[in-house]
């Protein structure tokens, strides 16, 4: 073996290479002949000139190539014959070579860390209920006739604002120094309570209010919020309620499901009680997955490769852009995004490379993997569940290798966590 391999850390190892008698003289007589194919130079017609001159010319570079070539090939037979599995692309480095006798040279490069998973059998999950209730089979159907509702003010003046109206206020926002900046006032504002559209306690605090009531009301801005000098700031807004609207909702008649795209009002709410059971089951089980990933993260600590992190942080990157874009940002905005959130972006990429190592060692522990025929049951679901044509969905995910693959690997994911489920505790 012309070789030895040291371990950097728990993810990095370097390759030693040392070849005592190395004759390249086939690899250059090979790349010679190839350059003289291709050279143009002054006096010949393309790939006529003779091979001592593109020697003359080239002949550096050729060797250069030669040894490039060389260098790569014995790099690539070691990491195959010792079944290392590699991140990203090696850092050669230290390489020595005289013509025709001796090469070494080293190669740096990151692999899929080894490690192995602590006893999981005695954590102990909470998993939430599956059940859709009337409450959210009518919240759902309130979105529906949302469009169709009339909007009318409250006349009653004992009347308090509650969760589902609409509040139509003043107010002023008052920071711990006093100031009270431009941006955190407006008069007449409407906002529907519950609509989770202001920072976490404000609209809270405006339930239980009377129509002409004055209050004041203390929040503090989240720890992650957009602008800096809010983050964790406690904030005193001025409120004054100047009216209170209600929708007022239609019934629901076989005319309107029709226009809602169902047959009568008996179809509405089987399909869509179908549909929310479905959905309420997805939630539960992504919440429940949600915190196994945590836990064993917490569990488990190892290094992680540089090169997996940033290609998930690209990732994270061109998803969250597109959705900054569907939001009205432009390009500029969304770049001065990434730089002020960069630290949030990486905690959720380093994430996202943890959980699917542990994984994919758990698919393994498991013996799991996704065939063509899980594929199929999945596509058959998704049928089920959007209502789109067979057809093309399948044209969706098999036209496209990496969108299959993509897919394969969820489904491959999801087996593991059935087979997970199995060997924790899960109240």
């Amino acid at each position: 073996m012309s070789y030895t391999i040291q371990n950097v850390n728990g993810c990095t190892k370097k390759l030693v290479f040392n070849f005592d008698k190395v004759d390249l003289s086939k690899e250059i007589k090979a790349s010679l002949v190839a350059k003289q194919q291709t050279s143009n130079l002054k006096g010949f017609r393309k790939g006529k000139a003779p091979l001592e001159m593109v020697q003359k010319m080239f002949g550096p570079q050729v060797e250069n190539d030669a040894l490039y070539r060389f260098v790569s090939e014995q790099y690539f037979n070691a990491i195959k014959k010792e079944n290392i599995r590699t991140v990203g692309h090696p850092q050669f480095g230290n390489t020595k070579y005289e013509s025709d006798k001796s090469v070494a040279f080293e190669a740096t490069v990151e692999i899929i860390p080894d490690f192995e998973l602590k006893d999981f059998s005695k954590l102990t999950f909470k998993k939430d209920s599956e059940k859709v209730s009337e409450e959210d089979f009518e919240t759902l159907k309130k979105n529906y006739l949302s469009s169709k509702a009339e909007v009318v003010e409250v006349k009653d003046e004992t009347a308090v604002l509650k969760k589902g109206d609409s509040a139509v206020f003043n107010f002023a926002g008052e920071k711990a120094d006093g100031t009270k900046p431009e941006n955190m006032k407006a008069e007449e504002y409407m906002l529907e309570m519950g609509s989770g559209q202001f920072i976490p306690g404000f609209e809270d605090g405006m339930i239980g209010m009377k129509k002409g009531e004055k209050k004041d009301i203390k929040v503090t801005f989240p720890a992650d919020y957009h602008e800096a000098d809010l983050k964790n700031a406690p904030v005193v807004f001025h409120v004054e309620l100047l009216e209170i609207k209600q929708k007022n909702f239609p019934e629901l008649t076989d005319e309107l499901a029709k226009e809602f795209g169902f047959e009568s009002v008996a179809d509405f709410g089987e399909k869509n009680k179908k549909r929310m059971a479905t959905q309420k089951k997805r939630e539960v089980t992504s919440k429940l997955q949600q915190q196994i990933l945590e836990k064993l993260i917490e569990e488990n600590t190892f290094e992680v490769p540089k090169a997996l992190v940033d290609d998930q942080k690209e990732s994270v990157r061109q998803e969250l852009g597109r959705t900054l874009k569907q939001q009205g940002f432009n390009d500029q905005m969304i770049s001065l995004y990434f730089e002020r959130w960069d630290e949030d972006v990486t905690k959720k990429a380093l994430f996202q490379v943890r959980s699917g190592l542990i994984l994919d060692k758990l698919a393994k522990k498991y013996n799991v993997e996704s065939t063509d025929a899980d594929l199929d049951v999945k596509i058959e679901e998704m049928v089920a569940e959007s209502g789109m044509a067979k057809e093309e969905i399948i044209k969706f995910y098999k036209s496209n290798e990496n969108v299959k693959r993509n897919l394969m690997y969820s489904i491959r994911e999801e087996k593991t966590f059935q087979n997970l489920l199995k060997d924790v505790k899960v109240s």
